[in-house]
C-alpha cells in the first residue's frame, strides 16, 4: 500500500564540521595554541579517526605528550570550544545558502552534528550568531554521540516532519554520512573538502563521484538545484 504524505515539503539536513563549518582551521588554531602541529589538510583527511585530533604519525609523538592526562585534554577541549565560538568560520557561500533555505516556508532544515566542543548546542548558537543566523530558526538540531549512527536521527527527522523520502536530502563530509542517508531513505549529498578527501571517498568507500561536491561553491549549487532554488 502506497504511503500518502500530508505535505509536499522538502527536508535537508546539514552536517556542521567539515561541511558548512571550516573545522580544520578551528582545530589547527587550537592545536597551535597548545604547541601542537596538526599538519596539512591533505594529510589530515587521510588519517584514521584515531589520529584526527592528535595529529598524524609525523606529529604524533609531540602531540601525545601534550595530551597525556585528563587536565591536558580538558584544556585542549576548552580552547577548541572558545575557538569555535569566537573565531570559527563557515565556508564561503554557506551563510547565503543557509539564509535562503531557512527562509523558504516549504523546506524543513536541520543541523545534525558530532561537534566535540563543550556544550555543542551553545557552541553552534554562538558560532552561527556571529554569521547572522539564529540557531532557533532551524527546524531541528541534534547532537549525535561519536559512536552512534546518524541514520536514526535522519530517519526520525524525516518521520517527524512527515517528509517523502524522495524529497529529503542529507549533506555530509564523511562516508558514514553517505551511508546514514541511504539507510534513512534520503538522498546523500557528499563533500570532499572536509574530513575525508575525494580519493578516500571514491576509492576506499566506493561513493559515486556524481554525488560528491569538491568545493563549497559546488556544494551550494547542488543544494540549490536539488531544492529547486534560484
Amino acid at each position: 500500500m502506497a504511503h500518502a504524505f500530508p505535505n509536499r515539503d522538502k527536508l535537508i539536513l546539514f552536517d556542521a564540521d567539515g561541511t558548512i563549518i571550516d573545522a580544520f582551521n578551528a582545530i589547527e588554531t587550537t592545536f597551535a595554541a597548545h604547541g601542537m602541529d596538526i599538519g596539512e589538510l591533505e594529510a589530515f583527511q587521510k588519517r584514521r579517526k584515531l589520529f584526527k585530533y592528535v595529529g598524524g604519525l609525523k606529529e604524533f609523538p609531540l602531540n601525545i605528550k601534550k595530551q597525556l592526562g585528563k587536565k591536558s585534554r580538558q584544556k585542549v577541549l576548552t580552547t577548541l570550544t572558545e575557538v569555535y565560538r569566537e573565531q570559527a568560520s563557515l565556508y564561503p557561500g554557506m551563510v547565503d545558502l543557509l539564509q535562503q533555505v531557512l527562509a523558504h516556508k516549504n523546506i524543513r532544515v536541520g543541523l545534525v552534528t558530532r561537534n566535540v566542543s563543550l556544550d555543542p548546542q551553545e557552541t553552534m548558537t554562538q558560532l552561527f550568531a556571529r554569521h547572522g543566523i539564529d540557531l532557533r530558526s532551524f527546524d531541528l538540531f541534534a547532537h549525535v554521540p561519536m559512536r552512534e549512527s546518524k541514520a536514526k536521527y535522519f530517519q526520525q527527522a524525516r518521520e517527524q516532519f512527515q517528509i517523502n523520502p524522495a524529497r529529503s536530502f542529507a549533506c555530509g563530509d564523511e562516508h558514514k554520512d553517505y551511508q546514514s542517508a541511504l539507510t534513512a531513505g534520503m538522498h546523500p549529498l557528499v563533500v570532499s573538502y572536509g574530513f575525508e578527501d575525494y580519493q578516500r571517498l571514491t576509492e576506499k568507500f566506493f561513493i559515486p563521484e556524481i554525488v560528491i561536491a569538491r568545493t563549497p561553491s559546488e556544494m551550494c549549487a547542488r543544494v540549490r538545484h536539488s531544492l529547486d532554488l534560484e
